[in-house]
């Protein structure tokens, strides 16, 4: 790989062979946040950057806020796998991946530290500013692959992100108690909630039928819309702060 300036005036590079070209002309419109989920920031950087690994990430942001490029924002780094926004399923060509060092499940999902977050606010907004990211299209891996991600997870302060000028939000109607959709349940009701869904973004089927796929889908939204009660419940709660996600859209674009 040859040698590039890092898009950050502060990060360090890292070079990584494991990137491609952009397919189809496709530009960045998508913003991926993750967690490393390994016991260290060197042990994921080292694996990030490591031939067989096959998987990469424009940047990597250590727990004390020292920022890592490991490839060019103009290229096609490998860190979302299969996965779908709407309709869109390469997203790998059409995003930027932000690796985050937290240990997740492997470490009992630990908080992610302060300065690190600050990191990942200043580098975001130069992303979004260079590539026009719209607000909505800042992302977790577990909105785009519900089916197989959980990162970066419940306790990944986007309120915080938000409040800073990074992504999109809405404060969440509170748990209560009132009608629900869960598994099983099928009608002109869960077919609404599936739209909503698909609306916004998630791959999920408008079939009126509340599958394990529309569960999954519900289980993202949750982590990162509604974190108090992941559970994958359409309840009350779930349901009004997704309306009130898409009424807060400016222009709601296919």
């Amino acid at each position: 790989m040859k040698a590039f300036e890092s898009n950050h005036l502060r990060a360090e590079v890292h070079a990584s062979p494991n990137f491609g070209p952009r397919k189809d002309g496709k530009r960045p419109s998508l913003l991926i946040m993750h967690y490393t989920g390994m016991e260290t920031g060197e042990a994921a950087e080292h694996w990030l950057v490591n031939p067989a690994s096959e998987v990469s990430a424009h940047y990597i942001v250590h727990e004390d806020g020292r920022i890592v490029q490991m490839v060019p924002e103009s290229e096609r780094a490998w860190h979302a796998g299969q996965s779908s926004w709407k309709g869109e399923t390469d997203i790998n060509s059409s995003s930027i991946g932000i690796e985050i060092v937290n240990g997740g499940p492997l470490l009992d999902f630990p908080e992610f530290e302060s300065r690190q977050i600050d990191a990942v606010i200043d580098l975001c907004k130069g992303i979004v500013s260079r590539h026009g990211i719209k607000p909505e299209a800042v992302l977790a891996h577990s909105d785009i692959a519900p089916a197989r991600k959980i990162d970066p997870g419940e306790k990944f302060p986007w309120p915080v992100l938000y409040n800073a000028g990074v992504g999109h939000w809405v404060n969440p109607s509170p748990v209560r108690g009132g009608r629900f959709f869960s598994v099983g349940d099928q009608g002109q009701p869960v077919e609404a909630l599936q739209s909503m869904l698909a609306l916004y973004g998630y791959g999920v089927p408008i079939d009126g039928v509340f599958g394990s796929t529309t569960e999954l889908g519900i289980l993202a939204f949750q982590r990162h819309f509604r974190p108090e009660k992941v559970d994958g419940v359409a309840d009350m709660s779930t349901i009004e702060t997704l309306h009130r996600l898409l009424s807060a859209l400016p222009v709601l674009t296919a």
